[in-house]
């Protein structure tokens, strides 16, 4: 599938350096939480491969440098549900805790691509849902895993609705439009010619 550069990356593509990186935004509950500096924040958690704090469009952007890893990102011209996996090493223990108690699964998950040069720019690679989280503990510190499914995951969902009264109550109590469908099945109608 081909994608339209921003004009942010194809203007830094005229620099004489540039720099490429990855950035992953992972939305987890909503609310804010007490970090271990005391300081509060979203349950938005941004990372990126290199050093330092990156802002881009008001949101910040933490450094991991080669700590983060993406696993590569596949695309077909068939309708395919493929997956990525990022990993996180040298997580410390408090992390891990909290990566622990988290609510996380199918929880929105955005991967980006960018450029440093005398201007930052991202570009949107991968969206889907976190999906399987696995934690190696060390001593010191320990890796995370997680896997991430594309949204087109939603296509091989089941549906569970029903065309019954029943079930278009259950969503909408005041609807009777299916109220009648049962007394359809042996009625017999007349189409086109009257007195038959």
């Amino acid at each position: 599938m081909s994608r339209d550069l921003s004009s942010g990356v194809s203007s830094t593509l005229n620099d004489d350096v540039i720099y490429p990186f990855f950035a992953v935004e992972l939305n987890f509950d909503s609310g804010t939480f007490t970090a271990a500096d005391g300081t509060t924040q979203d349950r938005v958690l941004r990372l990126w491969t290199g050093l330092g704090t990156l802002t881009y469009d008001g949101n910040q952007y933490f450094g991991t440098g080669n700590m983060l890893d993406i696993s590569s990102i596949e695309e077909s011209t068939e309708i395919a549900a493929k997956g990525a996996t990022i990993t996180l090493s040298g997580v410390p223990s408090q992390v891990v805790s909290l990566a622990l108690s988290e609510q996380y699964q199918g929880r929105e998950c955005t991967i980006y691509f960018g450029m440093t040069s005398s201007q930052s720019s991202l570009t949107e690679v991968f969206t889907g849902y976190m999906d399987q989280m696995s934690i190696d503990e060390g001593p010191e510190s320990s890796t995370v895993q997680l896997t991430v499914e594309n949204k087109l995951i939603d296509l091989e969902r089941p549906r569970v609705g029903r065309f019954t009264s029943e079930y278009q109550k259950s969503i909408y109590s005041e609807d009777k439009g299916f109220d009648f469908v049962e007394s359809l099945q042996e009625q017999k109608l007349t189409w086109g010619r009257a007195g038959v």
